[in-house]
């Protein structure tokens, strides 16, 4: 994969693990928390392939093949790790309206 190809991957990737996320938060709020979890277990995967081709970039400078480093380049690491951030929030958010309901439940019995 060349380069320009793999930084446009990431940028795709991220928007991917980001749009899955935020869909696993609409989800939650609906109740719909199975949905919710594929959600999020969908935006892993995209993540999980973003860190793939991040690695073949870092390899690739560690053996010596200097990149440019691009406007692009720092817009698809800056994309990446926002969606990192807004996939762990969108966990910890499944996560607390998922316990809310069940702590509702229990005290509505």
């Amino acid at each position: 994969m060349e380069d320009q190809e793999a930084i446009f991957q990431l940028i795709v990737n991220g928007g991917n693990v980001r749009s899955s996320s935020m869909e696993a938060i609409s989800l939650a709020k609906e109740g719909k928390y199975t949905l919710a979890r594929k959600m999020l277990q969908e935006a892993a995967n995209e993540l999980h392939e973003a860190h793939k081709i991040q690695t073949q970039l870092i390899q690739k400078e560690a053996r010596g093949e200097r990149q440019e480093i691009t406007l692009l380049m720092v817009h698809a690491q800056d994309h990446l790790m926002n969606a990192m951030t807004v996939k762990d929030l969108a966990q910890e958010l499944v996560d607390l309206y998922e316990q809310g309901l069940r702590r509702w439940s229990s005290e509505g019995t």
